[in-house]
């Protein structure tokens, strides 16, 4: 009788949870098997030492900058109509930074080391710098959480006190959001940096990395809050969202993807004026060889052309479910972009002979582990949201006197 009872008593929220924490405890078995053997269970090698992991570093990264974004825009613009929006964009944001670290802990080789980069400084490693700017801003979007989590009901009946000691965090949200901007602006580009001081890598030597990776990382990390909002309103009763709110970032973002693929096309385009070894094999590579497909469907024409039209357009722009496709385009595309970048970099291998430099090319490919092992961090992200909505209304458009709630009917 009791187990009748019990399984009556479970519900697709409880089937989902327990999905997340089963792809969740195979990635943290994966992590200990690389943590006990080291790198050498993965296929990564010392031609291609940045795969899977870093992409989906980059990619949590870039898609936590809706942060930084609408902060700057309610704090400092002054668009407080938005400060329901930047709320959930915040709490995203934590979560896309603990995934990134997750990534890096695996990937760094060594991870009890992690701590010497704010011991021992190397200020002329940009490495360093994108390091220390994550830990910050980490701290930063730790503060700006804090209220979210006082303000909580499950947490002001158990720890009343606590509560408001951590609601009143929230004073301080401005001073916060300068210095959120400043950081996250400033290792954002440097990502770029990162691979566009590589003067090894002729493909990635140029400071437009930079300029790429933040409109990219502005215009997925909106994408993201908007989407993962909006499935929230359709999934869960915890959610309430202001649709005509989100409907006008989701504008936004269609004239953001115009400015992003112009750099896009003239980044790409510039580079077939001359022949430089490494950098015309890296761009054929990444326009006619293995990477031309994730190039031109998975970053261009899905990535960025047709959300671009349907968000455009306002018609189109209004339907719930197609607004939602082009969002999850633009995320996907993003993280085509991190892929691509990433690769095509690192599959161009030169010598410098004599008389001559030749150009040769390797190639990767995910081992399982590192599959399992990212997949577990997706999970990772994905369930803290997840309780983020259920138990802390992370999305909820109408606990402020600027937002409105509306009926949002299912998809």
């Amino acid at each position: 009788m009791k187990i009748k009872n019990l399984t009556r008593k479970l519900t697709k929220f409880h089937y989902w949870l327990a999905g997340l924490t089963a792809v969740m405890v195979a990635g943290v078995i994966g992590g200990l098997i690389v943590f006990a053997k080291g790198l050498v269970v993965t296929n990564l090698t010392d031609l291609v030492p940045w795969g899977l992991w870093i992409t989906i570093d980059l990619s949590s990264i870039a898609l936590s900058a809706g942060a930084f974004t609408l902060c700057a825009a309610v704090y400092l613009i002054g668009l407080r109509e938005y400060q329901p929006v930047a709320r959930t964009a915040t709490f995203i944001g934590i979560i896309g930074y603990s995934m990134a670290m997750l990534c890096l802990l695996m990937d760094i080789g060594r991870p009890e080391r992690f701590w010497h980069a704010f011991v021992f400084w190397n200020v002329h490693s940009v490495l360093w710098e994108v390091t220390m700017c994550v830990g910050l801003y980490f701290a930063v979007l730790t503060l700006e959480t804090l209220p979210i989590i006082g303000h909580s009901e499950w947490f002001v009946g158990r720890w009343p006190r606590i509560a408001g000691w951590l609601s009143k965090v929230h004073h301080y949200a401005p001073y916060l959001a300068i210095a959120g901007l400043f950081l996250s602006m400033l290792h954002q580009s440097s990502l770029g940096a990162t691979y566009g001081v590589l003067k090894a890598r002729p493909l990635w030597y140029t400071p437009s990395l930079s300029v790429l990776f933040m409109a990219s990382a502005i215009i997925g990390g909106i994408s993201l809050t908007i989407l993962a909002s909006m499935i929230a309103a359709r999934v869960s009763d915890k959610a309430n969202v202001d649709d005509a709110l989100l409907e006008k970032l989701a504008h936004f973002i269609g004239w953001a993807l115009v400015v992003y693929l112009y750099f896009r096309f003239w980044y790409t385009f510039s580079m077939t004026y001359t022949y430089e070894p490494g950098r015309t094999e890296g761009l054929r590579l990444l326009t006619k060889g293995p990477l031309a497909f994730n190039f031109w469907f998975g970053e261009m024409l899905f990535g960025a052309v047709i959300p671009m039209i349907i968000l455009l357009k306002k018609e189109w722009r209004a339907r719930a479910w197609l607004r939602m496709t082009a969002l999850a385009l633009v995320i996907g595309g993003l993280v085509a972009y991190r892929w691509d970048v990433n690769l095509s970099g690192q599959l161009i291998v030169l010598t410098y002979l004599q008389d001559e430099i030749n150009a040769f090319y390797t190639s990767y490919s995910p081992a399982f582990i590192e599959i399992v092992v990212g997949a577990g961090v997706i999970a990772f992200g994905v369930l803290a949201f997840t309780l983020g909505v259920q138990y802390m209304k992370v999305v909820d458009h109408a606990s402020t006197e600027h937002a409105v709630e509306v009926h949002v009917e299912p998809v």
